[in-house]
């Protein structure tokens, strides 16, 4: 089944170029470490997902690209042809001469009903040429004003006119020190939108995605490119096809129903991360060996200190003693920052993977009290090795990972808010008051809700 993708303003579209690019050299990868027939399959799989055919052989991403400005989306097509593998089709971008400058309201009262049928338009083509439709992956920011505001505003429009099709937005969480003095309320907008029209918010951390380029891939000079990669090579690690069942040797077809029935049970919680082992430059690499057990030990632990990467995992944290009534096991939480699950779901690839236990990942200790582990936790294997590690572990986690960041951007805003600070800008253009109250109020009841788990 495939997935139409919408990247929306500049973070969108640079992210969605190096995805596109990231999942077809995996795809045409000659270290898969597998059969020639298991590789085709492997390959017709990705193709089918996130590629339409064109005559001349050429694969081209099924993917719509939104931004108020030219300058991104030209260069996004033109790497994207001059990348020779694939490109973007000739009609799939929309763009104007005049960027949203920051403003959420900007570009959700603005320039999204300004544009919404051309917007539509473009996307209901893509679907159209799709055989089996899976849904939307929806790519932008949360901190400026197009991919935030008009991502907003088409989420919603997706919701009211493919109300039985999949949502998935994949936002991009602003550094803590600040790139727009305006991002906590742009944010909390954002978020308190998408929390009503989309089935699941796949969320990155720039902070997080940043100290991975600085202290695993040892980048000295860290770009925003390089922070796209790292953002593409754990997407594509998610998103790549894995066997539909433990013996079965058939690719899932349906990736983000399948995403979304194992992760989100519920409508309150619909917040997911992405962790990945291992994660390393090349010269690194050429000097290192994995074992599936090394690999889920870092991995599980990871999950429970709420650690984004493999260096600094703290490893005194421990899960509260199964059988402890809830009480306990909250208090015990306060303590030791352990971080409950709801769902987890861990996607194996490459050798012996087979052999791989995860066991660990199985301990009702892991989870909250109203869901079975065996419920609550899945995985997805396959013998394909992706990229260039022979073994990797990626982990989907539906946990209280975000509670902390959530919480202190809530409070950042309201600050701002209690002092009338910038409100004008947003109410100029028909924002007012009661629809921040409105989500202050929505997104406090997202931090209680995980809190409460």
């Amino acid at each position: 089944m495939s997935v139409v993708t919408v990247q929306l303003g500049q973070c969108g579209n640079q992210i969605g170029f190096e995805v596109f690019d990231a999942l077809l050299s995996d795809s045409h990868s000659s270290q898969g470490l597998c059969c020639k027939r298991e590789n085709e399959a492997y390959q017709a799989s990705c193709k089918e997902r996130f590629f339409s055919e064109e005559e001349n052989g050429v694969p081209i991403a099924r993917a719509v690209l939104v931004d108020m400005e030219p300058k991104v989306i030209n260069q996004t097509l033109s790497k994207a042809a001059q990348s020779g593998r694939w490109k973007y089709g000739q009609h799939a971008c929309f763009c104007q001469k005049q960027g949203s400058g920051n403003n959420w309201a900007y570009g959700y009262s603005v320039h999204g009903p300004r544009h919404e049928e051309s917007i539509m338009d473009l996307i209901r083509k893509e679907v159209e040429k799709c055989d089996s439709f899976s849904g939307f992956f929806i790519i932008m920011s949360m901190a400026g004003g197009t991919g935030s505001g008009i991502g907003a505003f088409v989420t919603q429009n997706l919701q009211d006119q493919y109300s039985n099709s999949l949502k998935m937005n994949q936002i991009i969480w602003p550094y803590g020190t600040g790139e727009v003095i305006v991002q906590n309320y742009n944010s909390i907008l954002t978020l308190s939108h998408l929390y009503r029209s989309s089935d699941a918010l796949l969320v990155h951390e720039n902070d997080a995605v940043h100290k991975i380029c600085a202290k695993l891939m040892n980048i000295k000079q860290i770009s925003f490119s390089d922070i796209n990669q790292v953002l593409a090579h754990q997407l594509g690690s998610v998103f790549q096809p894995t066997y539909s069942a433990e013996s079965s040797f058939h690719y899932r077809r349906n990736p983000l129903g399948d995403l979304m029935e194992h992760l989100v049970p519920h409508p309150e919680f619909k917040m997911l991360s992405i962790r990945n082992v291992p994660h390393m430059s090349e010269n690194s690499l050429a000097y290192s060996t994995f074992t599936w057990a090394g690999l889920l030990k870092h991995l599980r632990q990871m999950l429970i200190s709420n650690a984004k990467m493999e260096e600094g995992i703290d490893w005194h944290v421990r899960p509260p003693l199964s059988g402890l009534p809830s009480l306990g096991k909250m208090s015990l939480n306060k303590d030791l920052h352990f971080n409950t699950s709801i769902a987890n779901l861990v996607i194996l690839r490459g050798k012996d993977v087979q052999s791989a236990d995860v066991e660990g990942f199985k301990d009702p200790a892991l989870y909250t009290s109203w869901l079975e582990p065996v419920n609550a936790f899945n995985v997805w294997k396959t013998q394909r090795a992706f990229s260039k590690y022979e073994k990797s572990a990626v982990l989907v986690s539906n946990s209280q990972f975000l509670v902390k960041p959530l919480d202190m951007i809530v409070g950042k805003a309201w600050n701002m808010f209690a002092s009338k600070a910038y409100i004008h800008q947003y109410t100029k253009f028909g924002i007012e008051e009661e629809d921040f109250l409105d989500s202050f109020t929505s997104l406090e009841q997202v931090v209680a809700s995980y809190c409460n788990l």
